[in-house]
């Protein structure tokens, strides 16, 4: 299982790397769970920590099919994945949201991550039981589920367990990768493993002051070990 950390700016992302990060994740956490930074953000963060993998998310993004491509397209300029959130409330939608991203980071030879929310009721959002199938239609590399909401409610306290592992197997049966995150601490770790998840996605856990404060190295390093010592095989 990696470890994917969410840093908002170049000082985060080194701290992130030398905590032992696997996967550096771009996003603005001020503009929401997956908020975009700004492109020069991105391309700073991923000259800084090379050779680590980047992702970029691109935002909670309601259904503006243009206005996620060009974004996706951008982002895939320097990052090797980018992220988007599926905030549309029907699957016609998300289906023609996530093929116009997929499209354009395919452009630049780059791999694509779609997100849904645990609180996806909450929100007026596809349900992340939905995305798997949705993930296959359009050939993206990597499913997600992330909380939208920021209020103190978890991955878990936001969806039952079984619902979580289904939402796993689904995208495993098709051939995709599987990250979860959404307010996931320490004390979550087993419960992602038990559900097979490839990536493990973290900020708040990881930052002194919660998701909106600073992101430390030795925070990074112990969340890190913990899930070291429950890694397993993948081929993400």
């Amino acid at each position: 299982m990696l470890v994917l950390v969410s840093p908002a700016n170049v000082e985060e992302a080194l701290e992130a790397v030398e905590g032992g990060a696997d996967i550096i994740d771009v996003k603005n956490p001020l503009e929401g769970s997956l908020g975009a930074n700004f492109p020069w953000v991105v391309r700073e963060i991923a000259e800084a920590v090379r050779p680590t993998p980047v992702s970029a998310a691109i935002g909670d993004m309601e259904f503006k099919p243009g206005t996620a491509s060009l974004a996706a397209f951008s982002a895939s300029l320097w990052a090797d994945y980018v992220k988007v959130g599926m905030m549309v409330g029907k699957s016609s939608q998300a289906l023609e949201l996530a093929k116009s991203v997929a499209r354009a980071v395919r452009e630049n030879g780059k791999k694509t991550v779609i997100a849904a929310y645990a609180d996806y009721y909450e929100v007026g959002a596809v349900s992340p039981a939905e995305l798997p199938e949705i993930g296959a239609c359009c050939d993206v590399d990597v499913v997600m589920i992330d909380t939208a909401l920021k209020n103190g409610r978890g991955l878990f306290d936001c969806m039952d367990f079984c619902s979580v592992a289904e939402f796993v197997d689904s995208a495993h049966d098709y051939g995709i990768a599987c990250a979860l995150a959404g307010s996931v601490g320490v004390d979550d770790l087993p419960l992602v493993k038990e559900a097979k998840a490839d990536i493990v996605g973290v900020r708040g856990a990881v930052c002194e002051g919660g998701r909106k404060g600073k992101l430390k190295k030795e925070l990074v390093s112990e969340f890190v070990k913990a899930a070291k010592n429950l890694r397993v095989e993948t081929a993400f």
